[in-house]
């Protein structure tokens, strides 16, 4: 499946994408100069009401450039960024790359503990947070970290002063700093300064990104400027982008999804990018409609929310026809839903961290097929560039329709985490990223997602996959979500769980789940037990938290 002619999917992709692609610039910061420098007057960014121009949003990160160099921030440095999706964000990442320091974004949702591993892991000398997550969380982490300069924003400043406070942002603090600098302040008043240039290679860190947790404690994955720009080549060039489109940052931009999907995307296209805070159904159905926002990358959840949202029927968002899920595997019923409703067809994408999102991808006017054996949906086929081997547990390769364990290599794969040579050494074996993901590749080089290694069911001998099992629930009517998990049993060792909400309007009993999934699925699969929940718990890029749901599993009796 490597190579040497005996690359399958080749055949999936145009002649455009399978020609030899050079990179078209070595560093992310270049990518970003020539959208700043071509058209200054370009709007750049839009926050709500307020749109910054390329040469407006360029001026402001110099500004705070030159301010970092003068207060001793140097090539190599971490700065993280403790943000919602706010203007500041895209800022200091601009200025951050410009003083050859390395940009750290930090989860908002994480606290105290979580915040101090990663300050502490990462060295990081400089933080840029809002307000009230200063207050409530980093005030009290600060000092036991390398942190040694504060820099603050309340989200608030680029709101006209005379509009309406946007639902999302009601709660919201206008709050003195008694520690730090403002954010707003060190721009105006270093307006016209420009930093020393300090020179980058492709090999240098573009973003020092934290993984989301999901299998153990966070690790920092070096994502690379030369992976940043093949990735964002790779996108372009999959969904046909130009600079007539306008992107949605549905995902959060501390997620490896948003930077790359949102930032340094729009900055290779470039086209508008859209920011809205942080990801609520009716504002980002608002935000598309007033900037006929086209494009956008989101988890499963996100179009979910949109079609359970009362505003849906009444906002306009048909511009939106460039669609790209990720994060998790789409359930088919959910994918058939959203185009039965709005007529737009959502392509799968597969991504992590530590390939610098995109690996594998739908073509354009392709259709992502549905394993037959266990219902799921094709993940795509991988992208140009992206060699591909699925390998058994002794590392041997796989035939095609057999499961293994995926594993990846190219451009966009990270050379390593964050001083963790052990774990860098399990994970990347000769530039192969080995990344704990069960999948199948059928003969036409289209792959589908098992499940992870670890959420493998182990009942009574009988391997069950979650997602077999959670595919079945999404067709049932009144499940709106739905997560499968393995929890200990007296009698079968393990045995399946299923935790679902339901949809809005809609009712069913835990015995009605159950029989329904009895009457689709094999005797050892179906689940034992059903818990209906108001919210699933999700990391904040969407993706469902099955660990969270397993944790503190009482034992079942049979």
């Amino acid at each position: 499946m490597v190579g040497d002619g005996a690359r399958p999917w080749d055949q999936q992709w145009g002649e455009d994408m399978l020609r030899p692609r050079p990179l078209e610039f070595e560093t992310a910061r270049e990518m970003y100069e020539r959208s700043a420098l071509t058209d200054p007057d370009r709007p750049v960014l839009s926050y709500f009401d307020t749109t910054l121009t390329a040469a407006e949003l360029d001026a402001q990160a110099d500004a705070l450039a030159a301010w970092l160099q003068a207060r001793g921030i140097v090539a190599g440095d971490r700065i993280a960024l403790y943000l919602q999706n706010v203007p500041e964000f895209v800022i200091t990442i601009v200025a951050t790359w410009k003083v050859g320091a390395i940009p750290v974004p930090v989860n908002p949702m994480y606290r105290q503990a979580e915040l101090r591993e990663l300050l502490t892991d990462s060295g990081a000398r400089a933080l840029v947070v809002l307000q009230d997550l200063w207050h409530d969380v980093a005030a009290h982490v600060a000092d036991e970290t390398s942190v040694e300069i504060v820099l603050s924003t309340n989200g608030l400043r680029y709101l006209r002063g005379d509009d309406a406070r946007p639902s999302v942002l009601e709660d919201v603090a206008e709050r003195p700093v008694p520690i730090g600098e403002d954010f707003r302040t060190v721009v105006e008043e270093h307006l016209g300064q420009r930093p020393r240039l300090v020179p980058l290679t492709g090999d240098d860190v573009a973003f020092l990104c934290y993984t989301s947790g999901t299998t153990g404690p966070p690790k920092g994955a070096m994502v690379t400027h030369r992976g940043t720009v093949f990735s964002s080549q790779n996108f372009r060039d999959m969904r046909g982008l130009d600079d007539h489109d306008v992107v949605f940052a549905v995902a959060p931009l501390f997620h490896i999804t948003g930077l790359i999907c949102t930032i340094s995307l729009g900055f290779l296209v470039p086209m508008r990018m859209v920011l809205g805070y942080r990801f609520d159904a009716g504002e980002a159905m608002a935000l598309i409609e007033r900037y006929r926002a086209t494009f956008t990358v989101g988890a499963t959840t996100v179009f979910i929310a949109f079609l359970s949202h009362p505003d849906f029927a009444s906002r306009d968002i048909s511009s939106l026809t460039k669609i790209i899920c990720g994060g998790a595997p789409i359930p088919p019923a959910v994918l058939e839903r959203y185009e039965s409703v709005t007529g737009v067809y959502m392509y799968n994408g597969y991504g992590l961290t530590e390939t610098t999102s995109p690996t594998f991808g739908t073509p354009t006017g392709a259709r992502s097929p549905v394993d037959p054996r266990s219902g799921a949906l094709a993940l795509g086929v991988p992208l140009p560039g992206t060699d591909c081997v699925l390998l058994d547990d002794a590392g041997a390769e796989v035939g095609f329709g057999q499961p293994g364990e995926i594993v990846v290599r190219g451009p966009h794969v990270v050379p390593g985490y964050w001083n963790k040579p052990e774990e860098t050494a399990n994970a990347i074996r000769d530039g192969w990223l080995y990344t704990g993901d069960v999948g199948v590749m059928d003969e036409d080089g289209w792959v589908y997602m098992v499940d992870r290694k670890k959420d493998v069911i182990n009942a009574a001998g009988y391997k069950v996959w979650p997602l077999e099992v959670e595919k079945v629930l999404y067709e049932h009517p009144a499940v709106r979500e739905a997560a499968v998990i393995g929890v200990p049993d007296s009698y079968r060792g393990e045995t399946v769980k299923a935790v679902v909400s339901l949809a809005p309007g809609e009712q069913a009993t835990p015995e009605e789940l159950i029989e329904f999934a009895k009457q689709r699925l094999a005797a050892f699969k179906y689940p034992r037990v059903v818990e209906i929940i108001d919210d699933l718990p999700k990391t904040v890029s969407g993706k469902i938290l099955r660990r969270a749901l397993r944790d503190g599993e009482a034992p079942v009796t049979t």
